[in-house]
């Protein structure tokens, strides 16, 4: 399988993503997770090249979900999410493209 450009990879399929920068991520980039019928238990979310420290508001968001977060790399994400998909964990992944 192949993509261009942001994903997000959650229980319910992968779907191109609306963030294009890991540094200008908002709350507005996952309000969509309110939709999904399955959210996971944790969120990887790959920032681009370099991590990026995002808003206490986008983490506060998704804890308000029941979502574990943890921001990193896009790479690293990437990595984290196929060895927790290995493990059967409840995971998903917002990854920012890195071109």
């Amino acid at each position: 399988m192949s993509h261009r450009g942001s994903i997000m990879a959650l229980p319910g399929g992968i779907s191109e993503w609306s963030a294009a920068d890991g540094a200008q991520l908002e709350k507005k980039h996952f309000l969509h997770l309110e939709d999904e019928a399955e959210l996971p238990e944790f969120l990887l979310i790959g920032t681009g090249k370099q991590i990026t420290f995002v808003e206490e508001d986008v983490r506060a968001y998704l804890r308000s979900l029941g979502i574990s977060s943890d921001f990193m790399d896009t790479g690293a994400a990437v990595r984290t999410y196929n060895v927790m998909l290995s493990e059967d964990r409840s995971v998903g992944a917002a990854l920012v493209a890195v071109e």
